[in-house]
């Protein structure tokens, strides 16, 4: 769980409250998170409407908020609700992740499960649990008497006591790629014609204490959005992708689907710490999912992975480079010599491929163009211990999926990188968790771009390793949208739902006054240094090193400046701390892997002196090897220092969308009679 002790809370219940009570008649039952900071209340109105309201140290953070539940057009379960039953419960155990932020997290929570009853006798269950780092709630729908479940829409709303300063991404429409600005925006100026993505996130006014809203568990069921209020008060409320074959409906389930006790539906998550870093260390979207059903995850690999399609399959050593066998083959190249553990294949290798993105009703996905022997690039990639991935348009996939990754299995394929779902409506949700256990069942890892915002589904596939559905480097090919502010705002928005593939490593590294946006080769804002530390900042158990081979040399037979590093850096951490750190501003993130741990910093166009503190460390040496801004955009100087018990503390200096990253070695275990004694 977070390293901050960032959220608790206490429950009261205002119970046995009778349908058009004028007033509400309060029997109060508590319930406090493991820390004991915060408080939700749990009340009915003289309505019969239930409503929630949070405080965090004393302090409203959500006002009374409306619960409840549209199942049809006419069939509202949100007033003359009344309390039948209460129940409480506590739980505290770890897990493991295969990979992510940390290696073993914490779910430890109280919760509280309550039966609420409305006029007609129907019970809408609503489950509310408080963790240390934010409250999660959802409720439980209604068997229905006679046919399927329908649900029209969810009435949960958040009410905010002040106008907050938040960070929104309006998608505007249904049906996209989930990708765009998390730009600044009072909450006062959300209106009911938005259509946010998660994490909708805000100061709450007091230090630097921020929330986001997001999802957990989104399963059989259709992804969430926010909107502005309609009814004048400051805050948010739900809204559900719609089904495409009933526009009208957001879920429908067969009546046999639904347990007799109500189906769960995904949970509505407050995220809450004291600073915007506690909720980058949180894992508790993870946390609210189920644990994994893969017994052997031993063949699930993190790493880093060559990518022949953001540099235009660019190769100057390869007559007629492209999608060929020679090309292919001059990226394994590249792969092997950087250390990374494997080459991406992107679109354009099967028959009937646009390499642009367009389906092919005609195109089969089993079988590779005339110009690139396959097998042969496999092969070639095996010797040099390099996993090959494919590319695959996920209408070609969809109907024989487990034909297709049991072919890809039988090739040797390391994982699939599945693009241009862009929905995340019932049945689009439905086929993410079908595509999941089928990748699994063949051994296959997944990659997928036009894909919806995270929701923990890592946890119980973690084959399942990174994700687009962010706003990344490959926009720099055809816009000027990738700044350093956006690069700074990310991290503390888009990725505190889980990995994203934003694609790093761009090594035509310009100032933003002198980027210029190109299709082949393209640029990219900041310095090189500032790319570099995005592969310590930005969470992705598969990273892109994005640019083409040429890039990483040197012309004399070396790596390019700041190229060792890719060379070194892990994809998966044991544990993250972020030190330090800005929304839209600057970041200073440390992760560890094994005994080392390594650090990126990043800030956007203004320059800025860091003294970053290293008190985490054990008390013992620590060689550094540090990279970090020279004069020019491209330059990286490498430095090597030593951290002691007296020299707790390093100074980076970054210059104007600049960065720096460091690999901070542990010293050898001691040998203490023979056994190694390792102070982590």
């Amino acid at each position: 769980m977070s390293g901050t002790r960032a959220l608790a809370l206490t429950v009261f219940l205002f119970a046995g409250v009778a349908a058009g009570a004028k007033g509400a008649t309060t029997a109060p039952l508590q319930r406090q998170s493991p820390d004991g900071r915060a408080r939700v209340e749990l009340s009915i109105d003289g309505e019969g409407r239930a409503l929630y309201a949070v405080q965090w140290n004393g302090t409203p953070v959500l006002l009374p908020s409306p619960l409840g539940v549209q199942l049809d057009e006419d069939d509202r379960i949100e007033r003359g609700l009344r309390v039948a039953n209460a129940r409480r419960s506590e739980a505290d155990s770890s897990y493991e992740l295969v990979a992510g932020k940390t290696r073993r997290a914490r779910d430890h929570y109280r919760q509280l499960d309550v039966d609420l009853v409305d006029a007609r006798g129907r019970v809408l269950g609503l489950v509310v649990r408080a963790y240390d780092d934010g409250i999660a709630l959802r409720y439980r729908l209604p068997l229905p008497a006679k046919g399927d479940l329908q649900v029209k829409e969810d009435l949960t709303g958040f009410v905010f006591p002040r106008d907050y300063a938040c960070w929104a991404l309006n998608l505007g429409r249904f049906g996209t790629s989930h990708e765009g600005e998390y730009d600044p925006i009072d909450a006062s100026k959300l209106r009911p014609h938005h259509l946010v993505e998660l994490p909708l996130v805000c100061r709450t006014g007091t230090g630097d204490a921020t929330f986001a809203i997001a999802e957990a568990d989104l399963d059989r069921y259709a992804g969430l959005y926010l909107t502005g209020r309609g009814d004048g008060r400051l805050g948010v409320e739900a809204k559900l992708s719609p089904r495409l074959d009933a526009p009208q409906l957001a879920v429908r389930l067969p009546r046999g689907e639904v347990a007799r006790d109500g189906h769960p539906t995904p949970w509505r998550v407050l995220m809450l710490g004291d600073r915007p870093g506690a909720l980058v260390e949180s894992t508790l979207v993870s946390s609210l999912n189920p644990p994994t059903p893969i017994a052997d995850t031993s063949w699930i690999r993190p790493g880093k992975t060559a990518w022949d399609w953001w540099s235009g399959s660019l190769a100057p050593d390869v007559a007629d480079a492209g999608m060929n066998t020679a090309t292919m083959k001059r990226y394994v190249d590249h792969a092997a010599a950087l250390k990374l553990e494997y080459m991406l294949i992107d679109d354009g290798w099967y028959a009937g491929s646009s390499g642009n993105g367009r389906y092919n009703a005609g195109a089969d996905i089993t079988r590779p163009i005339p110009q690139l022997d396959l097998p042969a690039v496999i092969e070639y990639a095996r010797q040099r211990g390099v996993g090959i991935w494919l590319w695959a348009h996920w209408k070609s996939l969809e109907p024989r999926m487990d034909a297709v990754f049991a072919r890809y299995r039988d090739w040797g394929i390391a994982g699939v990188k599945v693009d241009f779902m862009d929905r995340d409506d019932q049945q689009m949700v439905a086929f993410f968790h079908r595509m999941a256990r089928s990748a699994a069942d063949h051994r296959l890892m997944l990659n997928l771009h036009g894909a919806y915002r995270p929701t923990g589904l890592n946890r119980t596939w973690p084959n399942f390793l990174t994700q687009e559905g962010v706003l990344g480097a490959e926009n720099n090919k055809w816009s000027r949208r990738i700044t350093p502010t956006h690069n700074l705002v990310l991290p503390f928005t888009r990725m505190l739902l889980g990995p994203m593939d934003y694609t790093p490593g761009g090594f035509r590294n310009v100032a933003p006054e002198q980027f210029q946006a190109s299709f082949l080769g393209p640029q990219v804002m900041g310095t090189r240094a500032h790319q570099l530390a995005m592969f310590v900042v930005y969470e992705s158990p598969l990273q892109m090193v994005a640019d083409s081979p040429d890039v990483y040399a040197d012309g004399k037979g070396g790596l390019a400046p700041g190229a060792d590093f890719l060379s070194r850096v892990p994809a998966s951490w044991d544990e993250t701390r972020v030190l330090a750190g800005g929304i839209g501003e600057y970041i200073v993130v440390a992760r560890r892997s094994g005994r080392d741990w390594y650090l990126g910093a990043m800030t956007n166009e203004q320059p800025r002196t860091l003294e970053v503190p290293l008190d985490f460390l054990p008390a013992a040496d620590y060689q550094v090897t540090l990279w970090h801004d020279g004069d020019a955009a491209t330059d990286v100087r490498r430095e090597d220092r030593r951290i002691d018990a007296q020299h707790r503390t390093l100074t980076l200096k970054l210059s104007p969308s600049g960065g720096a990253a460091a690999h901070l070695a542990a010293p050898a275990p001691r040998i203490a009679g023979g056994v190694s004694v390792d102070s982590h």
